[in-house]
């Protein structure tokens, strides 16, 4: 009990200490903002470790976190082969796979107005179906390899990167799109020097989206189906185990790549759209 109560007057420092530097004079600089979530992260990895093994949690329920990264330093190779099948190859093909057609779409959508009202319609039904239930039927046509996760991950990115695209081109007001075709700007045209630039925060904003359902689909389609490697696999297999570190380690490796995906999808957005009002400040 003594670790528990440690534990709570470890989350009020950490609590202060953030308040402290949230305060407006100090929350503008970028180490008060880099500082304020690596403190907060830091206090719940203490209080889990302290609470769980305060309480006695047996490590089939939930073990602390110095297991979960002992049980990942010494499967390193293991994890890294996993992370290879899910990520590399199902994950990461089916993401550029499905964000490049859907990317392609999206100008036929916009071009062609039977398009727009045939398909989107027909997307959002797709969009609507559960993985769990279509991820068995591309495993059974494509094979228990990396190829059916990447069809998985293609279904699953395809349709929000479709409609954010299509909205993003959508978003030049007519008074701009006349002004272009009194300058005797072609579609072509009108599309790269105004619609593009326009629709690139929404566009992004379906890449953002798009990367964590790709790990999602990847990991999940690994289930009903895989090769003797891969991070659903590791998953799957070691919960039947009960090797809860090993399995923790393999939702890290998932989280991890999940973050630095999305950090360098925003990175790359505030680089390219440094000009929209969302990127200033």
């Amino acid at each position: 009990m003594s670790l528990v109560i440690l534990a709570l007057l470890i989350w009020a420092a950490g609590f202060a200490v953030n308040l402290w530097l949230a305060r407006p004079a100090r929350s503008q600089s970028r180490a008060a903002r880099l500082a304020v979530p690596l403190i907060f992260g830091a206090t719940v990895l203490v209080m889990w470790e302290l609470i769980v093994r305060g309480l006695e949690v047996p490590q089939v329920i939930l073990p602390p976190p110095s297991v979960i990264a002992s049980t990942f330093a010494n499967n390193i190779a293991m994890l890294w082969g996993d992370f290879t099948q899910t990520i590399l190859k199902g994950a990461l093909g089916g993401y550029v796979i499905g964000c490049s057609a859907a990317f392609l779409t999206a100008l036929l959508v916009d071009r062609y107005t039977y398009l727009r009202q045939g398909l989107l319609p027909l997307g959002n039904f797709m969009a609507a179906l559960p993985i769990v239930g279509t991820a068995p039927i591309l495993v059974m046509w494509f094979g228990f390899g990396w190829q059916s996760k990447a069809a998985v991950v293609v279904l699953m990115v395809y349709f929000p990167m479709l409609v954010n695209t299509v909205a993003g081109l959508s978003e030049t007001s007519a008074m701009q799109r006349d002004l272009m075709r009194t300058y005797a700007a072609s579609w072509g045209e009108t599309l790269l020097k105004l619609r593009l630039p326009a629709a690139m925060p929404f566009i992004f904003n379906g890449l953002k989206v798009s990367t964590t359902l790709a790990l999602i689909g990847a990991i999940v389609a690994e289930f009903f189906g895989s090769p003797t490697q891969g991070l659903g696999f590791r998953i799957s297999t070691s919960i039947g185990q009960l090797d809860l570190g090993l399995v923790w380690s393999a939702i890290l490796v998932a989280a991890i790549t999940g973050t630095l995906a999305y950090g360098l999808a925003a990175l790359i957005e505030k680089w390219l759209t440094f000009w929209h009002p969302s990127q200033r400040g």
